[in-house]
């Protein structure tokens, strides 16, 4: 077993790779079903081979069970869930409503760690855990919106949050008995397939996209995915879904500074006080639960 702060630095890599999912959505001139779709194909493309050159991978494959099947199998179409309700909400509220009520899987992830895995936090981890949502929730507060259409895509967005921290509890428990590629590949093919026949639904064209589009797909599944999204999965063998969800957090930290180098955003003051309080918060929690173990 390495040494935590390892796992931590790792963590925090995949947290800032993760963060540039917003910067390639908003280059890539396509629908967002389109996008998600591309995103966990090229992940698939990715991680292919490694499944099929590594004879332990395969054997582990062969020898996997139907339980193990049927939760690889259910974690991708929860991943594909997560993002048809997360991008259909975003046709009805604005970005930064739907992305901080996103943000609220921590309460989720807390919820149901306590009552799955028997995790207990301190009074300071939940502390912590209040004051990172309240930084996420004052860099969007202005963008929400208040009206019946809005408020759907409200309830869109946090329904997605309950799924996405559904898909990270499975993989909690997959982790501990089942190597990274295996499930990985198993989870993305069950999420392409699923994202290509909601995008198929919605009559959206698969090709006919700019190079700078196909570009953006690339980058999702190559460094959002597979550099964030995968290395999660590797380290749910070792961290809680809990503390992975909590660090996905400070995604919304990440997000602002690429976006003003990248598409020369300002960063407002209240932005600034956002990043602050989640700065704060996920010290506060990570610190605590360390000391917890």
């Amino acid at each position: 077993m390495k040494s935590p702060l390892i796992y931590y630095m790792i963590l925090f890599f995949g947290v800032f790779a993760l963060s540039t999912s917003a910067i390639f959505v908003k280059l890539a001139d396509a629908p967002a079903a389109i996008t998600a779709f591309y995103r966990m194909f090229f992940a698939v493309v990715v991680l292919l081979p490694f499944l099929l050159v590594n004879k332990k991978n395969r054997q582990e494959l062969r020898l996997l069970s139907k339980k193990q099947w049927g939760l690889g199998l259910l974690s991708g179409i929860f991943l594909a869930a997560h993002y048809v309700l997360w991008f259909e909400s975003l046709n009805y509220t604005s970005v930064a409503s739907s992305t901080v009520i996103v943000t609220l899987q921590p309460l989720f992830s807390m919820v149901g760690g306590y009552f799955l895995f028997k995790e207990r936090f301190s009074k300071g981890a939940i502390i912590g855990c209040l004051v990172a949502i309240a930084g996420s929730i004052v860099i969007g507060w202005q963008d929400f919106q208040i009206s019946g259409q809005a408020l759907f895509g409200d309830i869109l967005a946090f329904i997605a949050a309950g799924i996405i921290t559904a898909y990270f509890f499975i993989g909690q428990h997959i982790r501990k008995s089942l190597s990274l590629i295996p499930y990985s590949v198993i989870s993305y093919v069950s999420s392409t397939l699923l994202l290509g026949v909601f995008a198929f639904s919605q009559q959206t064209p698969f090709f006919e996209y700019s190079v700078q589009t196909w570009w953006s797909f690339i980058g999702l599944a190559f460094i959002a995915t597979i550099l964030g999204q995968t290395i999660f999965n590797w380290l749910l063998k070792w961290l809680s879904a809990s503390i992975i969800s909590m660090s996905i957090l400070g995604e919304t930290i990440g997000t602002c500074i690429l976006a003003y180098f990248i598409l020369d955003e300002v960063i407002s003051l209240q932005q600034g006080m956002g990043i602050a309080l989640i700065l704060i918060g996920l010290a506060l929690f990570l610190l605590q639960q360390r000391n917890n173990k």
